[in-house]
């Protein structure tokens, strides 16, 4: 077919063994790129100061429950394809709800300053005097704090940024269960 241009099947053909080799490796490279988010979210946190907001815990929130699943799936020895798929759909989910998330906090920061809503206490006096389900709610709502925009690259801000991550993972999550007929069990790889 096309072998003179610059991506030939042949590539595409090597690219698709190399990231959808076996169902582990699906597992390894979401629970590793899932990781990264952490520790990248950590690092903005303790060596750049920036204090996180309500939905920046939710949206981090997602991230750990895709390590967390990607973790299992990993563990998970002899994994059916049933099982692999229910993996990938649960991961998928949760990236759904990170990028919502995101897309809240870009809307909030998005809003001019006399539509942003008002500030709430700090997180950990909400968790102490206030019911899980309505911080939970306030959370999702967002408030002031998550309408500040703290730091910027080519123009974008951290929620933006997130959401690009999470299209990216969406996608790959996709292709994996598009695939996953074609994606060996751990036992043949």
């Amino acid at each position: 077919m096309w072998e003179w241009g610059i991506i030939g099947t042949k590539h595409i053909k090597t690219m698709k063994e190399l990231i959808f080799y076996s169902r582990k490796r699906v597992m390894a490279i979401t629970f590793f790129a899932s990781l990264f988010g952490i520790g990248t979210a950590l690092f903005w946190e303790n060596y750049m100061g920036l204090e996180p907001c309500m939905l920046c815990y939710l949206q981090r929130g997602a991230i750990y429950f895709i390590v967390g699943l990607s973790f299992l799936g990993l563990l998970h020895r002899e994994m059916s394809l049933k099982a692999f798929r229910t993996y990938l759909s649960v991961t998928l989910l949760s990236i759904v709800m990170g990028a919502s998330l995101s897309i809240r906090q870009l809307y909030l920061q998005s809003l001019p300053d006399h539509l942003v809503p008002s500030c709430a206490p700090d997180i950990n006096y909400l968790l102490d005097t206030l019911p899980i389900f309505e911080v939970l709610i306030m959370a999702i709502q967002g408030d002031g704090n998550c309408a500040e925009i703290l730091w910027q690259f080519l123009g974008i801000s951290i929620p933006g940024w997130l959401l690009i991550a999470f299209i990216f993972a969406a996608i790959y999550v996709l292709f994996s269960l598009y695939f996953s007929n074609d994606i060996r069990s751990h036992e043949d790889s």
